[in-house]
């Protein structure tokens, strides 16, 4: 089929802003919150289980409505940021999904007050919801009165969300000026950094010097509005909800235990030597004595090669179903359903995500196409995340969503397949050693530039605290590029800024390990596919299948890894520092051959222990 670059369609969610469907989801809400409110005084321990999943069943039947909504304001707003029906229309579900939050509040703190051996009772006798209840529970020593969280509830509403959403309407609106071909282009974002990532060095450093010239600007700006989130963070969660750390908050939140999270950015730290050899090794290979920052993404051949978009499509699609067809046609869907965002225009937010609604409707995709392999393979990982969504479309509207850690898993290894079509297909040489060293510059994107930037956030929460300015906060952030870079290459005085530059530090603290915790996992899965072959697959699927209705440990534990285990993320390193060893090995212009894949045999009975968008 031939796919073409266009704008989603909302129409699925509301016909328009003014529409009588979009009031009526309004109104609906509130009856059905007027109706749920009356169970207030049915609750207590001995509740039978058939009131019990009643309140459940009502309970859900809100949220899907409340998630339709919800997603219409906020798809609204990031497809044109500057809009301001969309602005006005996503302050107005804000607030009004707080307050219905409030009064829907009861429930959940009675639930985490409930003896163990009455929720034990109720939690045997409801389905799919069970953990989704028992994830509830681990939250009890960290909530509050009724009042209390009714008063955090609204205080969020006109306090950090709308902070982020300052942050995403100022920094949508930035207009970047670069020089090509003699004449000045105003670009956005997206279109500045196919500049920074492309072939031509002087325009490398141009971009990254415009890049960080605009947000540099405003830097002082951007700095306030981060330290004010990072005291939001702490002012609620430490200081009122008695969590240890600001990092433990979005651990309880994964219900990935500390131990594992430590044990990985513990060992990302100790293996920042693999990423910067392999930085010497690109300086040779693109003929200069020392690499600088500007040239970390840079195309060590220097091909121009674009992809068209419905070819490109079609390429995704097809390594999709070489693996399986179904995953092939729920990736299609996507397509066909007007589910996609490809356009790059003024105003859109810049970069690319997926954003599931409900269980049963086909999840929505950004994308900010230009035709590069790295175009290419972001579509491949963003329609991952969608087919993660569908296959566990079969759970509630509360587990069917994975947790941020395994929400990495599906949209990593459909880039890894992606990147096998495409080598095995692609007969130029030059982009074969462009995609080979790609792939390397990618697991530095997404593990080690990650991990850093995890590593950073804990420093600047402290920091903060200590009253911290932004520059001193910039001061932080170069000596953790230092710290991370070595002596493999120049680091410049601009890049100071780069982390005012980074959403997900502002929308959702400390989700970056995230992306980390997923490459490396995947590392281990796909070192499992090529052994193994057809019997790899459904242990995998299963894992996607699962989404969000088991903690993530124990959803892995079936897969044979242990994540607390510092051990487990070394083999993902090890995987990497045989990659480099391998092109280190090559004379400095050999075109580098892709390994040969293992054939596919019985796995040995053990344990095999061996990747929106803010990744670039």
């Amino acid at each position: 089929m031939a796919y073409k670059i266009s704008k989603w369609s909302l129409a699925p969610l509301y016909p328009g802003y003014e529409s009588a469907e979009l009031e009526n989801a309004f109104d609906m809400i509130e009856e059905q919150v007027s109706s749920f409110e009356g169970v207030r005084g049915k609750l207590g321990p001995d509740i039978s289980t058939e009131q019990f999943m009643q309140v459940m069943h009502a309970s859900e039947e809100t949220v899907r409505i409340a998630n339709k909504l919800y997603s219409f304001a906020g798809l609204s707003f990031t497809a044109n940021t500057q809009d301001q029906a969309a602005q006005s229309l996503q302050s107005r579900a804000q607030q009004f999904l707080a307050e219905v939050e409030n009064r829907t509040l009861f429930f959940n703190l009675w639930w985490k007050e409930l003896d163990e051996a009455n929720a034990r009772r109720l939690m045997d006798a409801s389905g799919d919801y069970r953990y989704y209840l028992e994830a509830l529970r681990l939250f009890k020593p960290h909530t509050l009165s009724e009042p209390e969280e009714k008063v955090v509830n609204l205080k969020n509403v006109t306090g950090v969300n709308a902070l982020t959403t300052l942050y995403d309407s100022i920094t949508s609106r930035y207009v970047f000026k670069l020089k090509v071909d003699g004449k000045i282009r105003e670009l956005t974002r997206g279109q500045l950094m196919q500049f920074a990532q492309g072939g031509d060095s002087k325009l490398r450093a141009a971009a990254y010097q415009e890049l960080y010239r605009v947000y540099g600007e405003a830097g002082p700006i951007l700095g306030q509005l981060y330290q004010t989130v990072a005291r939001d963070w702490h002012n609620e969660n430490i200081s009122l909800r008695k969590f240890s750390d600001p990092l433990s908050v979005r651990n309880l939140a994964n219900d990935v235990p500390n131990e594992a999270v430590d044990a990985l950015l513990d060992t990302a730290r100790k293996n920042a030597k693999i990423f910067q050899r392999y930085f010497k090794l690109k300086a040779k290979a693109l003929g200069v004595k020392k690499l600088r920052r500007y040239d970390v993404y840079a195309p060590v051949a220097g091909s121009d090669k674009k992809y068209e978009y419905g070819l490109a499509a079609n390429m995704v699609l097809d390594s999709f179903s070489a693996f399986e067809p179904k995953v092939g046609d729920l990736a299609r869907r996507v397509f066909e359903e007007s589910r996609v965002d490809s356009e790059v225009r003024k105003g859109k937010r810049d970069g690319a995500f997926c954003w599931s609604i409900v269980p049963e409707m086909t999840p929505y995709v950004l994308l900010n196409y230009q035709g590069k392999a790295r175009d290419v393979a972001t579509m491949a990982h963003e329609l991952g995340h969608a087919i993660h969504s569908m296959l566990a479309s079969h759970h509630s509207a509360f587990t069917y969503h994975s947790s941020l850690p395994l929400a990495e898993t599906a949209s990593t290894f459909g880039e890894m397949m992606f990147t096998d079509k495409l080598l095995s297909e692609e007969k130029d040489e030059a982009v074969r050693r462009d995609i080979l060293f790609k792939q390397v510059d990618d697991a530095y994107a997404t593990i080690m530039r990650q991990s850093y930037f995890a590593m950073f956030e804990k420093q600047a929460h402290e920091m903060i605290q200590k009253n911290a300015s932004v520059d001193e906060l910039c001061a932080a952030y170069m000596e953790n590029l230092k710290e991370q870079f070595g002596d493999s290459l120049e680091l410049s005085d601009e890049f100071k800024w780069e982390w005012v530059s980074i959403p997900h530090i502002y929308h959702t603290p400390f989700y970056v390990y995230a992306y980390a915790f997923g490459q490396l996992l995947v590392f281990s899965l796909y070192q499992q596919y090529k052994v193994e072959g057809e019997s790899f697959k459904p242990r995998y699927l299963k894992i996607l299948s699962a989404g969000g209705s088991e903690a993530p440990a124990k959803i892995l534990e079936d897969a044979g890894i242990n994540i607390r285990d510092p051990k487990f993320w070394q083999g993902g390193f090890d995987v990497l520092e045989k990659l480099v060893s391998e092109l280190e090995k090559l004379p400095v212009g050999e075109k580098p051959k892709p390994a040969p894949k293992a054939k596919a045999k019985k796995a040995p009975a053990r344990k095999l222990n061996t990747k929106k968008k803010a990744r670039k």
